[in-house]
C-alpha cells in the first residue's frame, strides 16, 4: 500500500526541491527507511522524534509508547530552513531569551586532535584584564605542546583538552580565531573549575541573525566582545533539532481534543496535532508563499487546516490539496451491515471519514463555526494566537473523484466532469469554468476554447484579460493548434484537449 503511495509521490514532487514528509510509529519505522532509501536513493532522508503523548499510550507487555518518527525526504536542493518554530520547550513568559554564544572547543565526534589537521594551537589569555589577545599557531601532530613557544608576557596560554586530561581540539583554524577576535566574535567566559577558561564565540548562524534584525549588536564589552541581544521588533530563528518535546506537539492536548473543539461528538483516532504538522511544515514552506501542499492520507484534515495558519502568519497564498477516502471504521461497518445498509447508501457514505470528519472539520476552521451553527470555543496557541471563532480567509473546494468510460463521451457531453481538473492544473484560482456556453470561455486565471472557428475572438477576449497563464484548445487538428497556439500572448501556457475530453485523462491501467 505504502510502496505504490510513494512511487506516485515520486512522480509528483518537484525534482529541483520539494519534500516528502512521514510520520510512523516505531513498528514500521525500520521498514519505512529501507523503502524510502530504495524509492529515493539519491535523496538524503532524515528522521525526527516527536513526544506526542507524554503520559504514554499503554500497550500491553511492552513499553508506554510516547513518541512518533517523522522522515523527511529532502529532493533536490530541499533542506530544512531556520524557523521561528521552537522544537524544545518555550521559556516562560515574560523570561528573557540569552545569547548563547557557542563553545570554542569541540565536543562529540571528530573532537580528538587526531581528528583534525589545523585546529590544535594555544589561546593567549591575559588574566589581569580578562581578556583574549591572540593566539599561537597550529601545533603539528606527534609534536608535544612543551615546544610550543611560550605565549606573550603577562599571559597563559589555553590549550584544547577534555576534562580526562586528553587532547581535544578548536572548532576554528588560528587564521579563523584571529580574523574573529578582531571581530569582536570571539568572548572569554567564566574560569572552570579545572583552572582553564571557557571561551566561545558567534557562529554562522549567528552572524546570519544580525543581518536578518533578529538580533542586534548594541557595541562591545570591555574585552573587545560584540554585545548581542534579540531584537525586540523581529523573532529569531532557530535551526530545527531532531527530537521535538515542546508540549504544543502533544496529540492528545492540540490533537484529540483541538479536534472535538470544531466537530464536537465526532472521534477521530489518533489525530496529529496541528501545531506539529504546521511546524514540520514551516521548515520547509515557510519561506516559500506559494508553495502547493498535497496530502494524500488526509484523514481528518490536519494538514490543510495547518497550511491556513501558515497563511494567516505572512499573508501566503499555499495551496493544499488533501486526498481521502469515504471508509468507515471497522467497527461502523459492523453496526451498518446489521442494519443492512452498504457501500453507497446514503447513511453509510454520511458516516465516512470525508464526510463525517474531514469536510466539517475544514469548514469548521474556515468558518469559526461549529457543523451546529456555533463559535468554536478558545484560542489558537503559541506562534499565531487568535481566536478559533474568527476563522481564516481561504477558499475551499470540494469534488469527489469518479471514473468515467471514455469512448463514449462526445464532444461537448463531459466537459462538467473534467472542469475541475482544469481549474486546479491552471492555479485554484478564480472562478471556474463549469460547463460549455458558447464557443469560448475566459476566466481569471484561465480560457478554454471549444471550437476552433471562434478563435479570433478567443484570442482578442485572452489578450484584453491580462490575469490569463493557461489556454485550454480543445481540437483534433494539429494544424489548428499550432496555430491558435502561435497566436497567443507571451507567457500564456497551452494545453491541448482532444474533443473526447476525457481521453486526456484516461489511465493506462493496464501498465504494469
Amino acid at each position: 500500500m505504502i510502496e505504490r503511495r510513494l512511487e506516485l509521490a515520486r512522480r509528483l514532487l518537484n525534482p529541483e526541491s520539494s519534500v516528502l514528509i512521514v510520520a510512523i510509529d516505531e513498528n514500521e519505522v525500520h521498514r519505512l527507511s529501507l523503502l524510502l532509501d530504495d524509492i529515493f536513493p539519491s535523496s538524503k532522508v532524515q528522521m525526527v522524534t516527536a513526544l506526542i503523548n507524554p503520559a504514554g499510550a499503554s500497550i500491553i507487555d511492552q513499553f508506554a509508547r510516547v513518541d512518533e518518527h517523522l522522515l523527511f525526504v529532502h529532493i533536490g536542493s530541499a533542506r530544512p530552513q531556520r524557523t521561528v518554530a521552537e522544537t524544545t520547550p518555550l521559556p516562560s513568559k515574560g523570561a528573557s531569551r540569552a545569547i548563547v554564544w557557542e563553545s570554542v572547543q569541540r565536543s562529540g565526534g571528530n573532537s580528538r586532535r587526531q581528528d583534525t589537521k589545523a585546529k590544535f594551537f594555544p589561546i593567549y589569555i591575559d588574566e589581569k584584564r580578562r581578556r583574549i589577545v591572540g593566539c599561537g599557531d597550529h601545533l603539528p601532530a606527534g609534536k608535544s605542546r612543551l615546544a610550543a613557544p611560550d605565549p606573550p608576557n603577562g599571559c597563559v596560554q589555553q590549550w584544547p583538552i577534555k576534562t580526562d586530561g586528553s587532547e581535544a581540539c578548536w572548532q576554528l583554524s588560528a587564521p579563523t580565531f584571529l580574523k574573529y577576535l578582531e571581530e569582536g566574535r570571539i568572548r572569554l567566559g567564566r574560569r572552570k573549575a579545572g583552572g582553564g577558561w571557557g571561551v566561545s564565540f558567534l557562529t554562522k548562524g549567528h552572524m546570519r541573525a544580525i543581518d536578518d534584525g533578529e538580533l542586534v549588536v548594541k557595541g562591545r564589552d570591555a574585552s573587545g566582545a560584540l554585545i548581542v541581544e534579540s531584537s525586540r521588533e523581529r523573532v529569531r530563528t532557530r535551526v530545527g533539532k531532531t527530537m521535538w518535546i515542546n508540549g504544543c506537539y502533544s496529540a492528545t492536548e492540540h490533537g484529540s481534543t483541538l479536534l472535538r473543539r470544531f466537530i464536537p461528538r465526532r472521534k477521530f483516532p489518533f489525530p496529529k496535532s496541528l501545531y506539529a504538522v504546521e511546524d514540520a511544515l514551516r521548515f520547509y514552506v515557510g519561506h516559500k508563499p506559494n508553495a502547493l501542499i498535497v496530502d494524500f492520507f488526509a484523514g481528518s484534515g490536519t494538514t490543510a487546516h495547518a497550511v491556513m495558519r501558515l497563511n494567516k502568519q505572512d499573508n501566503g497564498l499555499r495551496k493544499c490539496i488533501l486526498v481521502t477516502n469515504n471508509e468507515v471504521s471497522v467497527d461502523e461497518q459492523a453496526r451498518l451491515r446489521a442494519l443492512g445498509l452498504r457501500p453507497g447508501d446514503p447513511e453509510w457514505e454520511a458516516l465516512g471519514i470525508c464526510e463525517y470528519l474531514t469536510k466539517p472539520r475544514i469548514s469548521a476552521a474556515v468558518t469559526g463555526k461549529t457543523p451546529d451553527g456555533s463559535p468554536i470555543e478558545g484560542d489558537y496557541k503559541f506562534i499565531d494566537e487568535f481566536p478559533m471563532a474568527e476563522g481564516f480567509e481561504e477558499n475551499v473546494e470540494f469534488f469527489t473523484m469518479t471514473y468515467h468510460p471514455p469512448r463514449p463521451v462526445a464532444h461537448n457531453r463531459a466537459f462538467e466532469a473534467i472542469a475541475p481538473l482544469l481549474w486546479l492544473r491552471a492555479g485554484s484560482q478564480g472562478r471556474r469554468i463549469q460547463n460549455v456556453r458558447d464557443d469560448f470561455d475566459v476566466a481569471d486565471a484561465y480560457a478554454v476554447l471549444f471550437d476552433l472557428d471562434a478563435s479570433r475572438e478567443f484570442l482578442i477576449a485572452v489578450g484584453e484579460a491580462k490575469s490569463v497563464r493557461m489556454a485550454f484548445i480543445v481540437t483534433d487538428d494539429d494544424r489548428g493548434f499550432q496555430m491558435v497556439c502561435g497566436e497567443l500572448p507571451p507567457g500564456i501556457e497551452a494545453v491541448r484537449l482532444y474533443e473526447s475530453y476525457l481521453t486526456n485523462f484516461t489511465l493506462n491501467a493496464g501498465r504494469e
